[in-house]
C-alpha cells in the first residue's frame, strides 16, 4: 500500500514539475527517471503535465497581462516579460504555427510552453491551432529530452 502511495506521489511531482515555468518537461523527465520511473513513464507523465497547462495559458495570459500592465507595481515586470518573449518570437512571426511548433519543440531554456504561449497570446494566434501546434511541440520536445535523458542515465 505504501509503495503505491509513494509511486503516486512521484507521479504527481513529475506532472507538477512539468507544469512549472522554466522547468517544464525538460526538467520533469530527468526528475522522474532519477526518482525511479522508467524513461517512458516519466516522459508520458511530463508530456501530460506540460500539455495540461497550455489551454489555461492561451486563454488567461492575455487578460492577466493586460490587467497587471495597468498596475503601478507590475507594469514594468509585465513589459519586461513581453519584450523578452518577443525577442525570441522571430521564428514564430516568420513561420506562424509551424514556427510555434519549432519554438516549443526545441528543448533549450526559455523556448518552452510558457514563452510560446505568451508569444501566441501577444500575436493573437487562433486558440485551437496554437493549442495543437504547442501540443505537437511538447510531444517532440518530450521525445528529444527522453532520448537524451535515457542516454545520460544509462551511463550510470
Amino acid at each position: 500500500m505504501w509503495e503505491l502511495i509513494e509511486e503516486l506521489q512521484i507521479e504527481i511531482m513529475v506532472i507538477f514539475f512539468a507544469m512549472m515555468p522554466i522547468v517544464e518537461l525538460r526538467g520533469a523527465i530527468p526528475l522522474g527517471i532519477s526518482l525511479g520511473l522508467s524513461p517512458l513513464h516519466s516522459t508520458i507523465l511530463s508530456i501530460i503535465g506540460n500539455i495540461i497547462i497550455v489551454p489555461f495559458l492561451l486563454k488567461l495570459l492575455q487578460p492577466i497581462m493586460k490587467y497587471f500592465e495597468k498596475t503601478v507595481v507590475f507594469s514594468n515586470t509585465i513589459g519586461w516579460v513581453k519584450r523578452r518573449s518577443m525577442k525570441k518570437a522571430n521564428i514564430i512571426k516568420k513561420y506562424s504555427l509551424i514556427g510555434l511548433f519549432i519554438f516549443v519543440a526545441i528543448p533549450v531554456p526559455t523556448t518552452g510552453v510558457w514563452t510560446g504561449s505568451i508569444i501566441a497570446s501577444i500575436l493573437k494566434l487562433d486558440f485551437k491551432k496554437a493549442l495543437l501546434s504547442i501540443s505537437l511541440g511538447i510531444i517532440t520536445a518530450g521525445a528529444i529530452v527522453a532520448t537524451i535523458s535515457y542516454q545520460v542515465f544509462s551511463l550510470f
